[in-house]
């Protein structure tokens, strides 16, 4: 799968606190926020934009941007950059791989899919393309579909990702100690800082799927340590809500961006710890679910952030488990099969659980955590 100054936590939730209450600037000269130095780099405008070089520029840094910071609005730049050429059949293969990616990062699944199928026809020798699709393929459950994905890695000529590609597969498979030996052999071969991030991360997913969560820890510990980034923290703090850990969840998180993602993590730590600030986080996210609604954004793609804040914040487990079917309509990875079936226990609604864990089992997904009754 894919992937800021340090500021305080009682200083992340003083803000977010602030937030919730409307403010009212007294003068024009008032100030009111003061955004990170990344939020303030505005894009490229005009002629720079149509050059495909600089587009393919402009779009990959945005992109990077986006993922480090989870803001969404560069999403938008990434897109703005490459509209010369979007939705172009005859589009530089490089740029429609990369629209695919804005894609993506939206959760527009089905659009990013047939973008990477017309692009792949025409041009095979698209490593990134196959890798992003196999990627695709996964989140849907595909795992045949991506397993030849990841064979045309390969044909193209990028081995190292695609034995990566194809053990990252088979660990969802429940082939898990090829997987790990397999993930363990690249991880020791690499040497490049970021390859080595990614590496680790893949290994401790794996190993949380084995159910070996000790393993894991220090697999996100060592990816975090190679190449720190947003998506590994977030995955590294889901594994010690889970083993009842949320100080640690707080440290990984500290300073952190406030996505949706950071707050319900933050949240949910700060309840397990019995601190009273959870509720400014709950109060913040419920804002910003409203503000979704009525600018009309798909609700379907922030589903799995409404469900878990119905179940972690709200404590509203009917309302979880209908956010959640909708949900693994749109993706399937473990994380939300995980909801869906936490929400139908906690609502004591049984004919809902048999019905997923039968739907689990013809998706081919073998995980340890969802076999396992967590409190």
């Amino acid at each position: 799968m894919l992937r800021l100054p340090l500021v305080p936590l009682a200083m992340c939730l003083l803000g977010v606190a602030q937030a919730a209450t409307p403010l009212r600037p007294t003068s024009d000269q008032e100030v009111v926020e003061r955004l990170p130095a990344v939020t303030r780099v505005r894009p490229v405008q005009g002629s720079a934009a149509a050059d495909p070089v600089q587009a393919e520029r402009l779009a990959r840094a945005a992109i990077a941007t986006a993922r480090e910071t989870g803001d969404a609005r560069y999403w938008g730049r990434a897109q703005a950059a490459l509209a010369p050429w979007w939705n172009k059949a005859d589009a530089p293969a490089a740029l429609a791989v990369l629209q695919a990616t804005v894609q993506q990062g939206r959760h527009d699944f089905g659009e990013a899919r047939q973008v990477l199928q017309a692009v792949l026809a025409r041009d095979p020798g698209q490593a990134q393309g196959w890798l992003d699709l196999a990627s695709l393929e996964r989140l849907s459950g595909r795992y045949p579909a991506a397993l030849q994905a990841c064979d045309a890695v390969a044909r193209a000529g990028a081995l190292l990702y695609a034995q990566a590609c194809q053990l990252e597969t088979l660990s969802l498979q429940g082939r898990h100690d090829e997987a790990r030996k397999g993930l363990q052999r690249l991880l020791d071969q690499a040497t490049e800082p970021a390859q080595r991030g990614w590496l680790a991360s893949l290994l401790a997913e794996h190993e949380e799927r084995a159910g070996r969560d000790t393993a894991a820890l220090a697999a996100y510990r060592l990816s975090l340590q190679a190449a720190p980034d947003l998506y590994t923290r977030i995955a590294l703090a889901d594994l010690l809500l889970r083993t009842g850990q949320p100080a640690e969840v707080l440290e990984v998180l500290r300073a952190q961006p406030d996505t949706d993602a950071v707050l319900l993590r933050q949240a949910l730590a700060l309840r397990q710890r019995g601190d009273a600030g959870w509720t400014a986080l709950r109060d913040s996210l419920r804002t910003r679910a409203d503000e979704l609604a009525r600018r009309g954004d798909a609700a379907d793609a922030h589903a799995r952030e409404q469900a878990l804040a119905a179940l972690w914040l709200h404590d509203d487990a009917p309302a979880a488990l209908a956010l959640a079917r909708r949900n693994l309509a749109l993706q399937r990875e473990p994380i939300d099969w995980w909801l869906a079936l936490q929400s139908a226990q906690r609502a004591g609604d049984d004919a809902a659980l048999r019905g997923l864990r039968q739907e689990l089992q013809a998706s081919g997904l073998v995980d340890r955590r969802l076999v396992e009754r967590t409190p």
